[in-house]
């Protein structure tokens, strides 16, 4: 059975048996350990605080093996279907920047070394691609950047240095979610919570305790817009609106 499918058949089959009372042992923390579907790259799905409905699905790509590109249109928002479409080759394909209702990004995006937007200074974070070099950077007042050919931007950041980098309780509401990561090993996670996701402050301190091992995170724009496909695992979240930006990887 596709991952996709194992995925919303194990939280429909959870969700069903708990309202029914007849779940009360602790669920595991982790659904499954690592699968590698392709050369460089990796699938896994965990569940925060035992939660299935928190559930995250979580790739990890070596960038050695692959590389990535955004691809933006300004004022046209395409579905998954069409970005895959458009991106036949792609890997991977995830949803990037927050936009506006004119569907122009927030912050800024670099796409074949053309820049868009203005950029997140002192807020969020950064992931920038440059001479063969992919990075997830935090975003400081007064930090300059090299120019990069290929860059998304989101907020909050999540983890920084390996820790907790954002505990507002403002950001407690659930929600879907979208996050890239890299780890002490420059190896680039993207992650989603595909049903009610956790609010970001749980978020942030999840994942920088979890098995993980990641040193910065931040968090692209959730919620309506959460896309994930990843051909080689059988699996695609398509978002709820048509967004105008994505983060495409490709095997190099």
């Amino acid at each position: 059975m596709p991952l996709a499918a194992r995925c919303l058949l194990l939280a429909a089959l959870l969700t069903c048996l708990a309202g029914c009372g007849l779940v009360d042992l602790p669920l595991a923390a982790d659904v499954a350990p690592w699968q590698t579907v392709a050369p460089g790259l990796q699938v896994r799905t965990m569940q925060p605080h035992n939660d299935a409905s928190a559930q995250l699905v979580i790739a990890r790509i070596d960038p050695e093996q692959y590389r990535f590109r955004a691809i933006y249109r300004p004022g046209a928002a395409q579905s998954l279907a069409a970005w895959q479409a458009q991106e036949p080759e792609a890997s991977l394909i995830v949803n990037a920047n927050y936009f506006d209702s004119a569907r122009r990004a927030l912050g800024l995006v670099v796409s074949d070394g053309r820049a868009y937007g203005q950029a997140f200074r002192q807020r969020g974070g950064s992931f920038l691609v440059g001479e063969g070099e992919a990075a997830v950077v935090a975003n400081h007042a007064g930090r300059q950047r090299p120019p990069s050919e290929q860059a998304v931007q989101g907020y909050p950041l999540l983890v920084e240095n390996g820790e907790q980098a954002y505990a507002n309780p403002r950001g407690g509401e659930r929600n879907r979610r979208s996050v890239i990561a890299q780890d002490s090993q420059g190896r680039i996670l993207i992650i989603v919570a595909p049903f009610l996701g956790p609010s970001l402050a749980q978020l942030s301190a999840y994942l920088a305790a979890a098995d993980l091992d990641i040193v910065t995170a931040f968090n692209l724009d959730g919620g309506r817009s959460t896309m994930l496909a990843i051909p080689a695992a059988d699996y695609m979240l398509p978002s709820l609106q048509a967004v105008p930006t994505i983060l495409a990887v490709y095997k190099r």
